[in-house]
C-alpha cells in the first residue's frame, strides 16, 4: 500500500494536482533566453497578435518572466481557430432544417416518481456494492466565486444560514463520509474510499485548499482530496485581439464548465482514477445544497444500463421555466436551451400523460460517467465547441498604455459547455433518470433576499428535507413557525435512512440532529 501511495504522491507532484498538501508554487518563472523568446515573438506575429508584447521591453525582469510564462502557454494560431469557429460556427447538414426534437427513449430513462420499488433497491444495493468495492469517484466542479452572493471566498465555502453553520463544502463532505460508512458497514469491509477530485479555478484554488485544511478536511482523509484546476483562455476584443489585462499581463477567464473534460487528463486525475481501479464517476456543480453526493442508486441504474453517460434531471415547473431541456436531437441526447424552442414545443403534451409536458427533463448539471469514457477524452476533446460570451472586459490600451473600464460589451470569452460532448454518444450509450426537486436540487444562484435559488430557499429546502425525513421515521415536528424545519446531519443520515431512534419522539424546530441517541 504505501509504495502504490508513494507513486501516486510523486505522480501528483509533476502534475497540476495536488492531494491534502500544497502543490510545489516556488520554482519562479525566468526570463526566457533570446532564441526562445524570438520563436515566441513570431509566433504571435505570424498569428497577427503581436500587440500582446507591446509593453515587453519596458517591463522589469520578473514581469518579463511572468508574461513570457504566460504567452508560452497559450497557442496564438489555436486561439484564432476557436475565435472564428466560435463566432462563425460550421452550420452541419441537419441544421440546414429544423432540428427533430424528440422525448428520450424508454429504454434509457427511469423515474424515481414511478419506479417499482424493488427497482429503485436493486439499484440502490449494487451501487453501494460499487462504492464498497472502491470503484467509484466524485467530481465536483467547484470554480465559482461566490460574488454574485455578496462573498469573495469560493461559492463552496458559503454559510447558507442552517442552524449548523455548514457550508456547501461541508454538507459534501459528509455526505461523501457517510455513503463510504454505509458500504463499509453492509459489506463489512475494513476501508472504504469515495476520492473527492474538486476542480476550481485559478483565482478559487488557494482559499479553497486553505478552507479544508483549516476544517481538516471535513473528516475525509486528505490523500483522498485532490485539488485541480479548471482551464483558462485569453479574452478576446471585439476586433479578434488578445487583450492584456495589465502591461504584464494577458486578460483570461475560465474556460466554461465543458473545460472539465480537458482539465481531467492535463492535471492527472484521469490517470489517477486508472491507479486507483475507478469504473464509475460522479460529477456535479457545488451550488446544489440536496446534491446526493455518490448517490449508490444513480450509480448502480447507470452501471446497470452500461452506459457512458447518464444525467439525472428534474421535472420542469411548467412551460415557461428557464431551463435546459435533455432531449433526443435529431436522434442523439442533447441539451436544448429554454431560448432555442418555441412557445408550442415548450407548451406541448406528453402523448402518454397529457398532464405532463412533452419535454420536461430539466438540466441540474449532475452526471454519471464510464472510466472508459473519461479514458476516451483525447480522442474527442478537439470536437468540443465554444461557445461565445460577449462581456466587459477591463483591458490596456496598447497604444496609449491606459487602462480602459468599457462601459459596454468590448469583448468575447470563449467557454465550453459539459454537455457538449452528449451527442457524441449513440442512445444506448445515454441514460437518464428523473428524481423529485424537493430531494434533490436547490441551487444557490442569488443573493440572500431574491427569493428564488438563493441562500433563504436553500436553507429552506434543507429544513423541509429534514423534518419530511423525521415524519417518514415516525417522528413528530412542531414548531412556533411555519418557516422553521429540522436539519438533520448527513453524518447521521444520507438519505433518511437510520433515524428510527426518533419514532414517537417529537422534535421541536428548529433543531438540528447531530447525533443518533
Amino acid at each position: 500500500m504505501e509504495a502504490v501511495k508513494d507513486t501516486v504522491n510523486s505522480m501528483l507532484e509533476k502534475m497540476n494536482l495536488s492531494s491534502g498538501a500544497k502543490a510545489n508554487t516556488d520554482n519562479a518563472p525566468t526570463e526566457p533566453t533570446e532564441s526562445e523568446l524570438k520563436e515566441t515573438r513570431e509566433a504571435y506575429e505570424k498569428a497577427g497578435q503581436e500587440q500582446v508584447f507591446a509593453f515587453y521591453d519596458q517591463l522589469k525582469s520578473p514581469e518579463r518572466a511572468v508574461l513570457y510564462q504566460q504567452l508560452s502557454n497559450i497557442d496564438p494560431k489555436h486561439i484564432n481557430e476557436i475565435t472564428e469557429r466560435a463566432l462563425h460556427p460550421p452550420k452541419a447538414e441537419s441544421e440546414d432544417s429544423t432540428p427533430k426534437l424528440e422525448q428520450l427513449p424508454d429504454s434509457a430513462t427511469c423515474s424515481v416518481i414511478d419506479s417499482k420499488k424493488e427497482d429503485l433497491e436493486k439499484w440502490y444495493a449494487s451501487g453501494l456494492e460499487l462504492i464498497a468495492e472502491n470503484k467509484m469517484a466524485v467530481v465536483l466542479m467547484a470554480g465559482g466565486q461566490g460574488t454574485r452572493l455578496g462573498s469573495s471566498a469560493p461559492k463552496g465555502c458559503f454559510d447558507i444560514g442552517l442552524p449548523s453553520s455548514k457550508s456547501l463544502f461541508q454538507l459534501q463532505a459528509e455526505r461523501i463520509w457517510k455513503v463510504q460508512h454505509l458500504a463499509k458497514k453492509k459489506h463489512s469491509k475494513e476501508e472504504v474510499v469515495v476520492p473527492w477530485y474538486i476542480m476550481t479555478s485559478g483565482p478559487t484554488r488557494k482559499p479553497t485548499e486553505s478552507f479544508f485544511e483549516e476544517h481538516k478536511y471535513f473528516g475525509l482523509n486528505r490523500n483522498n482530496v485532490i485539488f485541480f484546476e479548471q482551464g483558462t483562455l485569453p479574452c478576446i476584443s471585439n476586433e479578434g485581439k488578445i487583450l492584456l489585462e495589465s502591461k504584464s499581463k494577458v486578460a483570461v477567464a475560465p474556460d466554461g464548465n465543458g473545460g472539465l473534460y480537458q482539465a481531467l487528463i492535463s492535471a492527472g486525475v484521469v490517470q489517477d482514477m486508472g491507479k486507483r481501479g475507478i469504473k464509475h464517476i460522479h460529477a456535479y456543480c457545488v451550488d446544489n445544497c440536496l446534491v446526493k453526493v455518490a448517490d449508490p442508486t444513480f450509480i448502480g441504474f447507470s452501471a446497470s444500463k452500461d452506459v457512458d453517460i447518464a444525467t439525472k434531471v428534474v421535472r420542469k415547473r411548467n412551460a415557461k421555466e428557464s431551463v435546459g431541456l435533455i432531449l433526443q436531437k435529431n436522434g442523439k441526447p442533447d441539451v436544448v436551451e429554454y431560448s432555442e424552442i418555441d412557445s408550442a414545443t415548450a407548451e406541448a403534451k406528453d402523448p402518454k400523460d397529457s398532464n405532463l409536458l412533452k419535454f420536461r427533463a430539466a438540466n441540474i448539471v449532475n452526471h454519471y460517467y464510464s472510466y472508459r469514457f473519461l479514458e476516451s477524452i483525447p480522442d474527442w476533446a478537439h470536437r468540443l465547441p465554444h461557445h461565445v460570451a460577449r462581456k466587459k472586459i477591463p483591458y490596456v490600451d496598447t497604444e496609449k498604455g491606459e487602462t480602459i473600464k468599457p462601459e459596454k460589451p468590448n469583448g468575447i470569452k470563449l467557454e465550453q459547455f459539459v454537455f457538449d460532448c452528449f451527442p457524441f454518444l449513440s442512445m444506448d450509450r445515454f441514460a437518464c433518470m428523473e428524481v423529485r426537486r424537493e430531494d434533490e436540487f436547490s441551487p444557490l444562484k442569488n443573493a440572500k433576499g431574491t427569493g428564488e435559488d438563493d441562500p433563504d430557499t436553500s436553507k429552506r429546502d434543507i429544513l423541509d428535507e429534514g423534518s419530511r425525513w423525521i415524519k417518514e421515521a415516525g417522528g413528530v415536528v412542531v414548531s412556533d413557525s411555519d418557516a422553521s424545519g429540522v436539519e438533520v446531519s448527513p453524518l447521521i443520515s444520507y438519505g433518511g435512512e437510520g433515524l428510527e431512534f426518533l419514532s414517537g419522539k417529537t422534535i421541536k424546530a428548529p433543531a438540528v440532529i447531530e447525533k443518533d441517541k
